[in-house]
């Protein structure tokens, strides 16, 4: 049963959210700002603006942005407005707020920029982000993230640049790790990723990058056997070149009703990078999303997320681990790193669906499932399932975006709330 006190936390964290949203409204013109993004929607692929009119950019859809719009406008006298040019780069400075179980409550400065590098209409929107987040459990985040296309989508420049001072709890290796066996590990962590894409064939993209994860002043709290038993240095280097097959045919990456996104990337890191140990992985990914029923506000996505160590020994905190994809958003029933091994098994599905003919107000219902292999003997035997319910307040109906707030349950009573800018996947 839900108790009283988490019914307050998520009105409190809803409040939170919807105050910050309205300071936005009237400190700055929303409509002419690329969308901001809280540490979760960040640690999403970037923005990708829909480039067709889809049910939801009906005459007839609303979003908070207007609903304030209106409360605002009340007092005044009806204006004829004058219509401008918008402006070639669109940017915002802003407050923020966001929680995980993880980091408990986020407070953030962030800043966006968004620009087109054509005037095709074929050309996606490209956009620089960038933010200082800082946790009630003293972890800092500065990422640097890009996404850059060039005319008619011919080529994709994604930089993924991220500081950690990250504390965090670990609770072992592999599907049976208890947490109760919690181990605190502090570290600080440097990440840079880039990869360039280039088109084949329409949605078909091939490309190439490099990826350095280095971490130093790696401290353990405790003495968990797993951790004690697979190794723990006090710095690690993970250097690497990385391949990849993309297939992406959604048209809005934020919020997709229809399409499909599949990725798969391979990544080898050699000693003679700067790697400490060689060692390959391999991400399959694969997304779907079905407009159901066909022309409502409705969709039901799937999501496939397989991460696998193909050979070698990676560092203990480059292993595969809840929470740990590139979106930060595996696992929602669980708390971030829970499960951790060197292959890791995901599936998750989501029904998503309006609550208001406007499209307003929203609400999902989703259910996962995790699965981590055992150490060392590498074998599947435990299944870690989650699921939950949550609501979506639309605040840009252009580009759909909603707030994202769910409650989710995994095993073990394990639990907690989630909160998102944008959709979880």
């Amino acid at each position: 049963m839900i108790s009283f006190n988490l019914i307050r936390e998520l009105v409190k964290t809803v409040f939170i959210i919807l105050s910050v949203s309205f300071w936005r409204l009237f400190s700055c013109d929303v409509r002419a700002q690329a969308v901001v993004p809280t540490p979760a929607m960040l640690q999403e692929e970037m923005i990708t603006i829909a480039d067709s009119v889809g049910p939801e950019e009906k005459t007839d859809a609303k979003d908070l942005m207007d609903v304030l719009g209106q409360m605002k406008r009340k007092s005044k006298t009806t204006q004829k407005v004058k219509e401008t040019a918008p402006p070639k780069i669109l940017y915002s400075m802003v407050p923020a707020v966001g929680y995980t179980l993880s980091t408990g409550v986020v407070g953030l400065l962030s800043a966006n920029a968004a620009f087109y590098l054509s005037d095709t209409a074929t050309t996606n929107i490209s956009s620089v982000n960038t933010s200082f987040n800082y946790s009630q459990y003293n972890q800092i985040t500065i990422p640097v993230l890009a996404n850059i296309w060039t005319k008619d989508n011919g080529y994709n420049f994604v930089v993924d640049w991220r500081y950690f001072k990250y504390p965090q709890d670990t609770y072992g290796l592999g599907g049976h790790s208890s947490i109760a066996n919690a181990d605190r590990i502090d570290y600080s962590h440097v990440r840079l990723h880039q990869t360039v894409l280039k088109k084949v064939a329409g949605a078909f993209y091939l490309g190439a990058g490099y990826q350095l994860d280095y971490r130093w002043k790696i401290r353990q709290g405790g003495s968990n056997e797993d951790v004690t038993s697979y190794g723990l240095t006090h710095k690690s280097v993970s250097s690497g070149l990385v391949g990849t097959v993309l297939y992406d045919s959604r048209k809005n990456s934020i919020n997709p009703e229809v399409g499909l996104y599949a990725n798969a990337r391979y990544r080898t890191n050699l000693t003679v990078l700067g790697s400490n140990t060689n060692w390959q992985s391999l991400v399959l990914e694969f997304r779907k999303y079905i407009n159901f029923p066909r022309g409502s506000r409705n969709t039901l996505a799937f999501w496939d997320f397989n991460w696998l160590t193909l050979a070698g020994k990676p560092p203990y905190l480059d292993l595969p681990s809840t929470s740990w994809d590139p979106s930060n958003n595996t696992g929602r029933g669980y708390i971030q790193g829970r499960f951790r091994s060197p292959n890791m098994l995901y599936f998750e599905s989501e029904y998503r669906f309006a609550l208001t003919q406007n499209g307003l107000i929203g609400g999902v219902v989703f259910g996962n499932a995790q699965s981590f292999s055992n150490w060392p003997d590498k074998k599947f035997n435990k299944v870690a399932p989650g699921a939950g319910l949550g609501i979506r307040i639309k605040i840009n109906k252009t580009s759909r975006t909603n707030i994202a707030v769910d409650y989710g349950f995994g095993a073990g009573g394990s639990r907690g709330l989630f909160v998102n800018l944008g959709e979880v996947f």
